[in-house]
């Protein structure tokens, strides 16, 4: 426990340093004094934004000079019947790429393009960010372990070592299943709730590493969640039985005006669950990263020392909350999805159980 406690605050620590990075590229507030403030919306900000480029480490050098060693990630981008193919660190210190009579620029880590009009639109872009690399990190990590278990058991069944934890990861997301959706139809759904939750699980868990290849926000980004949610959505509703749709749109033994009401909110609920399916993962994680980020920033607002015992005893307590909080979040995520799928796919009639 004593040494699971260092690791955490030595986490912290690394985030404490990466958070002051941040404050060093982020603009600051003339205060009345004359000195420079901290803006914690920008702060905040460039933690839990994407970025084209992933940042290890910063040193000073012999001239004073502070020097950033970054990861540049590739920027690929579609406009006006032309291709953009090139490196995060052609737009360095506000650089611009001239293509054509087209001309590419980052602001606030979004690419735009300045045509030949002089007009500033988003071109299709297709780029490979910081978080897109952290999906890949996920998926490669998710493969590693129940790829390599499943081929475990072409030399015993009696699970051993990878397969022994992955029989218990997945022998637990199959006890949400039966549960939520009942024994005789779940084995169909298994791979996609299992999917889902370890999928999800494994992006928090990278999220909350301050350093490569973590800090990353994957899971606090909206699109990311909106994806999950429409996947929920079509597996949901393309297997809903014919009792379903029978009693959300048509509601036999209720009185005619009685539907007028009921079918609308009926046909509403149906994509009020996706969105907050979207909602709830999107602003608890993003939620977690903003107190953890905000609680080391006080050491910076405030300039003292006296200020470090009690930020980072706070940002350690929310960091072993966040660390549950990853799993949970994962868990309703999965259970809810049951949920709706078991509704969708329920015949009307008692399930006899074994």
């Amino acid at each position: 426990m004593r040494k699971l406690i260092l690791l955490i605050t030595s986490f912290l620590l690394m985030a404490s340093t990466q958070n002051s990075q941040a404050q060093s590229e982020a603009p600051a507030d003339s205060t009345a004094g004359g000195e420079e403030g901290i803006n914690m919306t920008d702060v905040i900000g460039h933690h839990i934004s994407d970025a084209h480029s992933w940042s290890i480490f910063a040193y000073t050098n012999s001239e004073g000079e502070e020097v950033e060693c970054k990861i540049s990630l590739p920027v690929m981008a579609y406009y006006d019947g032309q291709f953009l193919f090139t490196l995060s660190s052609s737009f360095d210190d506000g650089a611009t790429v001239e293509k054509g009579v087209n001309t590419y620029y980052l602001k606030h880590e979004k690419l735009y393009v300045r045509n030949g009009s002089g007009e500033e639109v988003r071109p299709f872009d297709f780029s490979i960010t910081r978080n897109v690399v952290s999906m890949f990190i996920s998926v490669a990590i998710l493969l590693l372990l129940f790829v390599g278990a499943a081929r475990s058991y072409k030399n015993s069944l009696v699970p051993r070592g990878k397969a022994s934890l992955a029989e218990m990861l997945v022998l637990f997301v199959k006890d949400i299943a039966d549960e939520q959706i009942g024994r005789r139809k779940s084995a169909r759904y298994v791979p996609y709730l299992l999917t889902l939750f370890y999928f999800i699980w494994f992006n928090n868990l990278i999220g909350l590493v301050p350093f490569f290849p973590g800090s990353s926000n994957l899971s606090g980004n909206i699109a990311f969640t909106s994806i999950l949610a429409v996947f929920t959505f079509i597996v949901t509703n393309f297997n809903g039985t014919r009792h379903y749709w029978k009693h959300t749109l048509v509601m036999p033994g209720v009185p005619f005006l009685m539907k007028i009401i009921l079918v609308p909110i009926e046909i509403i609920t149906l994509f009020t669950r996706p969105f907050t399916l979207m909602i709830r993962l999107f602003a608890n994680v993003t939620g977690g990263h903003i107190i953890i980020i905000s609680l080391i920033s006080m050491i910076f607002i405030m300039k003292t020392y006296v200020m470090v015992a009690p930020s980072m005893l706070l940002a350690l307590m929310i960091f072993v909350l966040e660390l549950i909080f990853g799993a949970l979040q994962a868990y309703i995520f999965t259970l809810l999805s049951a949920l709706y799928i078991g509704l969708a796919v329920d015949d009307g009639h008692e399930e006899q159980t074994a």
